[in-house]
């Protein structure tokens, strides 16, 4: 079963969406990425890390991505 991203979230980091945060860009696949967003960073280019695969996650790791937060 798969829930809604809000409460994937809010069950990773304990906390609920939060209306307030800010608009941190637009990821590499077009998606809205927003303050406190988990992303992945290659290069010049990032990617909301709740969009993607777990698979695709891995590809990215072995190609030397980093792990951040949308600060």
């Amino acid at each position: 079963m798969m829930d809604h991203p809000a409460v994937e979230r809010a069950m990773r980091t304990g906390y609920p969406f939060s209306q307030s945060r800010e608009m941190y860009g637009v990821d590499g696949l077009g998606n809205d990425v927003h303050t406190g967003d988990s992303i992945l960073r290659l290069n010049d280019e990032f990617y909301r890390a709740d969009d993607l695969f777990q698979e695709t996650i891995e590809v990215l790791e072995q190609q030397g991505v980093t792990h951040e937060i949308a600060q």
